[in-house]
């Protein structure tokens, strides 16, 4: 049965399941995003990836700054919604709006709760070193990402993963979960239960200054760094007077001393070694200031690093 549904998201990782519940033939009354932002070199203003894409659908989009206007508000409710979507919408929402749609508020979160609510839930799994990650539909109440659990799918964090890899699956896997839980919500099927109160944790979103890299780190945590900052903000390191960004690196070697941290040990088939405070880190890709991203073996005929350190 097809339910009238408010969609309110923002990035790229809501479009596929907007793009799922029109597939899926819901009737999508409005559509939420945040308000478009001036982006760029120009600093033009740019619409959000979800706004762009329900334009394109004929799907009607406000654009609310918040919702403390009781106009907003009488907006909301008056689309009559069975049920809202939320999907990386970006804003806290009031009872009034958790409260206005017959069957409430669902939410796509992109972990398995409770592990990781917050902002950064993708990077922060890395940067722990979880052997899996999932997305969980839930419905939302007043507190961050602490509402009953409706459905949820895991995924494993393979070694190479960068937090754009994950991005991209666990928007996909999101979608088609939440297809399912509307299906079994128009069936009467759908049966909330309480997260876990063991295993909660709180991923903060991520500040710039998180990518600079200490060499002193072992290569293992470097490694995850690297990926868990892969597309944004990139890990960077000083080498002389200039700045670096490190795109992509692997463990070479997971323990022991190599030299002093920092230190070019040579090229090698796997990269650009570097010593580590326990271990060595192999970059395959990096980019100077101004430059275009290069591999390790390109950025070593280029300059010889063998002696030469990374950092400050």
């Amino acid at each position: 049965m097809p339910l009238r549904i408010v969609f309110m998201g923002t990035p790229d990782f809501a479009v596929p399941t907007l793009a799922e519940i029109v597939g899926a033939g819901h009737h999508v009354v409005a559509a939420y995003s945040q308000p478009a932002r001036a982006a760029g070199r120009g600093m033009a203003e740019r619409k959000s990836p979800v706004q762009t894409f329900a334009e394109a659908a004929g799907i009607p989009v406000l654009t609310p700054a918040n919702f403390k206007a009781e106009a907003d508000k009488a907006t909301f409710a008056a689309h009559a919604a069975d049920a809202a979507v939320v999907v990386a919408y970006g804003l806290l929402l009031p009872v009034a709006i958790l409260d206005a749609p017959r069957f409430g508020c669902f939410n796509l979160h992109p972990s398995a709760l409770p592990r990781w609510r917050g902002a950064a839930p993708i990077q922060r799994a890395i940067l722990a070193g979880d052997a899996e990650t999932g997305v969980t539909i839930m419905q939302l109440d007043a507190g961050l990402d602490t509402g009953p659990m409706l459905l949820e799918r895991k995924r494993a964090i393979g070694p190479h993963d960068t937090a754009g890899d994950l991005h991209d699956a666990l928007a996909e896997l999101g979608a088609g979960a939440l297809i399912e839980a509307l299906d079994a919500l128009a069936a009467g099927n759908l049966q909330p239960r309480a997260q876990p109160a063991v295993g909660a944790s709180y991923a903060p979103k991520i500040e710039k200054s998180e990518a600079i890299l200490d060499w002193s780190a072992s290569a293992i945590v470097l490694d995850r760094k690297t990926r868990a900052f892969n597309p944004w903000p990139m890990t960077e390191t000083r080498f002389g007077d200039e700045t670096l960004r490190i795109i992509r690196a692997r463990v070479a070697e997971p323990g022991g001393v190599h030299g002093e941290p920092g230190t070019l040990l040579g090229i090698a088939d796997d990269g650009l070694r570097v010593a580590c405070g326990e271990g060595v880190l192999a970059v395959g890709e990096l980019q100077r200031a101004g430059k275009r991203p290069v591999s390790a073996r390109d950025f070593a005929n280029a300059v010889r690093v063998a002696g030469l350190k990374f950092g400050p």
